[in-house]
């Protein structure tokens, strides 16, 4: 699997998970939600992903558009 995969895998968990603690405990959850979207926003334009650099040196093969 590669950086690019892990990274919208990880992405779209958090979401989904942020959503559920939302509904189940508080609409505070959603600024969680709200965070991963602008970061994965950001990351469209600039390429920066901190996560993508964490995976990298850890030696995870990169894929197209974290390399």
């Amino acid at each position: 699997m590669t950086i690019d995969r892990i990274v919208m895998a990880f992405a779209g968990s958090m979401i989904l998970v942020s959503v559920l603690l939302a509904v189940a405990f508080s609409l505070y959850w959603l600024f969680l939600t709200a965070f991963v979207g602008a970061n994965m926003l950001q990351s469209s334009f600039t390429g920066f992903c901190p996560l993508a650099i964490i995976l990298k040196k850890m030696g995870v093969k990169t894929g197209v558009a974290f390399s």
